[in-house]
C-alpha cells in the first residue's frame, strides 16, 4: 500500500499487479522462487511460449523460428549482443550534484574517449577511489582510466589557471595524463576579470542574486555571444592573441568603472603557459567524428543538470549553457544520429544549490529533521563551492520533465542508502496550482513559488544496503521504492548508488536500457 496525500486529503492507493500503467516496474519483482517462473511478465512470457510450441508440436506445424525464449533482463541480456556503436551520454536530471561523475567513472573504463560538452569550472565531481577521493571542475572524470582519451569539447568555457591546477593535482595524486587530454580549438577561455565581473554583477543584485559560483562562467559565455570573445586556438598565435586580449579588457573596463585588469602581467603568463596548452590542442570535432567512424566507443560527461539550463530550466537562477542533451551535438560537433544511450542521473532525493524554486524542498537546519538527516548523512556540501545544499524529497514532475526534454534510455538513481533510517519516505508525485493539477513545469516563477506539491509516502528501510551488489539484495521496501520511482517516471533504473565508494552500485544490466531494444537485445 502506498499512501497519497496532499495538504487537504489523504487516501489510500493499492499497487496492485493488474494495474494496467506498470509497464516497467513490473519486469522485475522479488518473489521466493516457488512458482513454476519467476513471478516476472518475461516468466510468464515463457510459460505462454512453452505452451503454444507444445501444442504446434500436437497439430504437427511446428515452426523452428518459433523456438524463442525470453530471457530475464536481469541475467545475461548485458552479455547477449555487442554495443551498437555510438555516442553514450550522461547527463543531470535534477539541478545538478547528482552523482554523474561516479557513473561516468564506472562506464569509462570501457570506453576510449570521454567527453565534457558545456560549462566550465562551475561544474564539480567527486570520485571516491580506494577512500581517496578525486575532484574534477573541468576534466571529464574518465581521465581516471588510463586508456582513455579525453576532450574539453568547444562548448566548454575554461580558465586555464583552474585547468593546469587541476592536472597538478592529478599528477601529485600519481595519475599520469600525459597526452590523454584534449582541447578543442574552438573552446573560449575563461579570464581573471571574467570571474572579478562575475562577483560584481552578482553584488548588484542583492536580495535578489542567482547564487552563482562567481567562476565567470557567465561572463565568458556573454563575450562569447557578443562575438568578441578568446578562443584557446588563439594562443597557437601570440600576435593575434594579444591584440585581442587589449581589445576585450578595454571592452571591459569600461563597460565596468574601477575594474583593475593587470594586462601585463596576464599577457606575461599566457606567453608562458601557451606552449603546453597548445601541445594539447586541437580540432576536437574531426577527432570525435573520426573516432566514432573507427569504432571507438565514446562517453560524454555532462554538468551541471536539466533544470539549470539557459533555456528550460528555473530561469534565471540557471546556468549560462545548455547541460541538456542539445549542447552535445553543438558543444562537441556530432550529429543527433551518433548518439546511443542516454543516462539521466538523479539522486533518491533532491537537491539544489543557490537560488531560485525548489518546490519539494525540506527545512535542513532542524536538528533532528528529515533535512538535516538528507544533508548530513548525504554529505550536500558543493565540490566546487562548499556551500551547504538545499534538500527536499524526490520531485516527480520535475523529473518528468527533465525525461521528456532529454529522451533518457536509463536512468542511474543515486545515494538511496542516504534514505536507510527513515521510517516513511515521501515522493513528491504531482503539482497542483490554485486547486487544478499542473501537468507541465511551469515557466513562471510565480507560479512556481505558489505550487503545491502532492506526496506519496512509502514505507521506509532501516537495513545497511552499502554491501548490496544485486536489485534482490536490497531490502524489500527499497525495492519498492525503486519500482515506485521506476513506475511514476516510465524509464527504467539500471544503476543503482548504495555508497560512497566506486563499487557501491548496483547494475541491473544492458536489458534495463532502452538503447539495448533499438541494439535488437529482448
Amino acid at each position: 500500500n502506498y499512501y497519497a496525500e496532499d495538504t487537504t486529503t489523504t487516501t489510500t492507493t493499492t499497487n496492485s499487479n493488474n494495474n494496467s500503467n506498470n509497464k516497467v516496474a513490473l519486469c522485475e519483482t522479488s518473489t521466493n522462487g516457488d512458482t513454476p517462473n519467476d513471478g516476472s511478465v518475461l516468466g510468464m512470457l515463457n510459460d505462454i511460449q512453452s505452451k503454444v510450441e507444445s501444442i504446434q508440436q500436437t497439430l504437427g506445424v511446428a515452426d523452428a523460428s518459433s523456438n524463442a525464449t525470453y530471457k530475464s533482463a536481469t541475467s545475461s541480456s548485458s552479455a547477449s549482443k555487442k554495443k551498437k556503436p555510438g555516442i553514450d551520454v550522461v547527463l543531470g536530471s535534477q539541478w545538478g550534484d547528482e552523482g554523474k561523475g561516479k557513473l561516468v567513472d564506472m562506464l569509462s573504463q570501457e570506453y576510449d574517449v570521454c567527453a565534457r560538452v558545456a560549462g566550465g569550472s562551475n561544474a564539480g565531481h567527486t570520485i571516491v577511489v580506494d577512500g581517496k577521493k578525486y575532484k574534477f571542475h573541468l576534466l571529464p572524470s574518465g581521465i581516471l582510466n588510463q586508456d582513455a582519451t579525453c576532450i574539453v569539447g568547444n562548448g566548454v568555457v575554461i580558465h586555464l589557471p583552474s585547468f593546469l591546477k587541476e592536472i597538478d593535482g592529478l599528477t601529485k595524486s600519481g595519475i599520469d595524463s600525459e597526452g590523454r587530454i584534449l582541447l578543442s580549438d574552438r573552446a573560449h577561455m575563461v579570464f581573471d576579470f571574467h570571474q572579478m565581473v562575475d562577483g560584481l554583477n552578482e553584488n548588484k543584485l542583492g536580495r535578489n542574486k542567482i547564487g552563482t559560483t562567481k567562476k565567470g562562467i557567465g561572463p565568458a559565455y556573454a563575450s562569447k555571444i557578443s562575438r568578441n570573445g578568446i578562443r584557446i586556438g588563439d594562443l597557437k598565435n601570440m600576435d593575434f592573441f594579444e591584440m585581442r586580449f587589449r581589445e576585450l579588457t578595454s571592452a571591459h573596463v569600461r563597460a565596468f568603472p574601477g575594474l583593475e585588469i593587470d594586462v601585463e602581467g596576464q599577457l606575461d603568463y599566457y606567453r608562458s603557459i601557451a606552449p603546453v596548452i597548445t601541445a594539447m590542442t586541437t580540432d576536437t570535432i574531426e577527432y570525435t567524428n573520426d573516432a566514432y567512424d573507427t569504432g571507438k566507443k565514446i562517453l560524454i560527461e555532462g554538468a551541471n543538470a536539466t533544470m539549470l539550463d539557459i533555456d528550460f530550466g528555473t530561469y534565471p537562477y540557471v546556468t549560462s549553457s545548455n547541460p541538456s542533451i542539445g549542447s552535445v551535438l553543438t558543444g562537441l560537433g556530432v550529429s543527433p544520429r551518433k548518439i546511443h544511450g542516454i543516462y539521466g542521473t538523479t539522486k533518491a532525493y533532491c537537491t539544489r544549490v543557490g537560488e531560485g524554486p525548489f518546490p519539494t524542498e525540506l527545512e535542513r537546519e532542524i536538528p533532528g529533521s528529515i533535512g538535516e538527516h538528507l544533508g548530513v548523512v548525504g554529505a550536500e556540501w558543493g565540490t566546487t563551492t562548499g556551500r551547504s545544499r538545499r534538500v527536499g524529497w524526490l520531485d516527480i514532475p520535475q523529473m518528468r520533465y527533465s525525461t521528456l526534454i532529454n529522451g533518457f534510455t536509463s536512468l542511474n538513481l543515486t545515494k538511496l542508502d542516504v534514505l536507510t533510517g527513515l521510517a516513511e519516505v515521501k515522493i513528491g508525485r504531482a503539482y497542483k496550482h490554485e486547486g487544478k493539477i499542473v501537468n507541465t513545469m511551469p515557466s513562471c516563477l510565480k507560479t512556481m513559488s505558489e505550487i503545491e506539491v502532492i506526496y506519496e509516502t512509502v514505507p521506509g528501510w532501516s537495513e545497511d544496503i552499502s554491501k548490496a551488489r544485486n536489485f534482490e539484495d536490497l531490502p524489500l521496501n527499497a525495492q519498492r521504492y525503486v519500482l515506485r520511482v521506476q513506475e511514476l517516471l516510465g524509464v527504467p533504473i539500471r544503476w543503482i548508488g548504495c555508497g560512497a565508494n566506486r563499487l557501491d552500485m548496483i547494475d541491473r544490466g544492458e536489458g534495463w536500457d532502452l538503447a539495448s531494444k533499438e541494439d535488437g537485445d529482448q
